[in-house]
């Protein structure tokens, strides 16, 4: 079936924003907004107050309604401090542009190209387009810089093609394609996996580590046997170097690696970590790990985020991604098969174990393995 629109409750988070459409429970913030005299919403936000719950309950969706686009509303700890709308979207040639706008109070703190990167993954990826364009005022720096940060490609300047209160504008055109993003966002040499990535799957969200995480960790490492057993790290583990890891060593490499902290939708305690280590981005090869908290296991947490740990490698153009199991740890190596790796065969002395270094499984999954 062709695609003609898009989701009407779509939702996506950053690293600190929720991207999520406009209404009725939005009615006392716009009206402040309008009030403030503020200008940053999408095109016909009302300019009195009067007419904000029509805008909410109708105006807002027009173009969500029309199939070209969709409005959303930048939240952060239930403040809105901007937005961002996809618009003018051709179906037939896969193709939108998108625009945003940022609360002056809130500017300079990262925002916009936050949620530009995020919004315009999702399309690409997720969305169905191939190609998305952000057009600036080539006078205006700041919006420049967003367009730059978030990874897009400047691509030209379209003579007079803006119209501000102050007479015509040179825009300056940049596009990303989708085939733009399958290394994602350059770090280094145009490889790396960048910072502040969050993944999701059907019931967890894997982010980066934090300082609040430290406590969660300790508290699974200190007295669990299983982690104990496979993990030579967890000796003599306290909380200082758990704060440590949250804070510093799980951030270290975004080069060759990318750590996650796996968050149970639904609430609770930090269910374990999956990391990413080992990316060869010449060969496209790459390999991952995990580990799951006492109070978490028996629930498939671990063999769900392998799924989308590799889903995301896979999108980044990576055609094979390994893990390693000792010999013993049969829980370990169930999870890889779970999650639909292939055994390949048993690395010799391979792998660093309490007490010694044991063999290891070698399991892999290929691009185009995934079902």
């Amino acid at each position: 079936m062709a695609l003609t629109g898009f989701d009407q409750h779509l939702t996506i988070t950053t690293r600190r924003l929720v991207l999520r459409p406009f209404g009725p429970r939005d009615a006392d913030r716009v009206r402040a907004i309008v009030e403030s005299g503020a200008r940053f919403l999408p095109p016909g936000v009302p300019g009195h107050v009067s007419g904000v719950a029509q805008w909410l309950s109708y105006g807002a969706h027009e173009l969500w309604r029309s199939g070209q686009g969709i409005h959303l509303a930048m939240v952060t700890e239930g403040t809105i401090v901007g937005a961002i709308s996809l618009f003018r979207t051709v179906w037939g040639a896969a193709t939108a542009e998108i625009g945003y706008g940022v609360h002056p109070a809130h500017r300079g703190r990262g925002y916009a190209p936050e949620a530009v990167s995020a919004l315009t993954e999702w399309v690409l990826t997720k969305g169905g387009l191939r190609r998305v364009e952000l057009r600036a005022n080539l006078d205006n720096t700041a919006s420049l810089r967003v367009a730059e940060k978030a990874g897009y490609t400047r691509e030209g300047v379209l003579r007079g093609a803006g119209y501000e209160d102050d007479g015509p504008h040179d825009l300056v055109i940049f596009g990303m394609l989708s085939r733009d993003i399958v290394m994602g966002p350059p770090t280094m040499n145009g490889r790396g996996f960048g910072s502040g990535i969050r993944l999701e799957s059907e019931r967890l969200i894997l982010r980066p580590f934090t300082g609040t995480d430290a406590r969660d960790v300790h508290a699974a490492v200190e007295r669990d046997p299983e982690i104990h057993r496979w993990m030579p790290w967890a000796e003599g583990y306290d909380l200082q170097r758990a704060y440590d890891w949250c804070t510093r060593f799980a951030h270290a490499d975004s080069v060759n690696g990318v750590q996650f902290a796996i968050e149970p939708k639904a609430g609770g305690r930090l269910a374990g970590s999956a990391g990413v280590q080992r990316a060869d981005w010449e060969r496209g090869d790459v390999e991952i790990g995990y580990w799951i908290s006492p109070w978490a296991r028996r629930q498939g947490y671990a063999c769900e985020a392998t799924r989308a740990v590799t889903t995301f490698l896979m999108m980044r153009g990576f055609h094979r991604v390994t893990l390693l199991a000792a010999v013993g740890n049969v829980a370990s190596q169930g999870v890889a098969r779970k999650a639909g790796f292939v055994e390949e065969g048993i690395l010799r002395r391979a792998l660093p174990v309490t007490g010694g270094i044991s063999d290891a499984v070698l399991f892999s999954l290929l691009k185009g393995e995934m079902d």
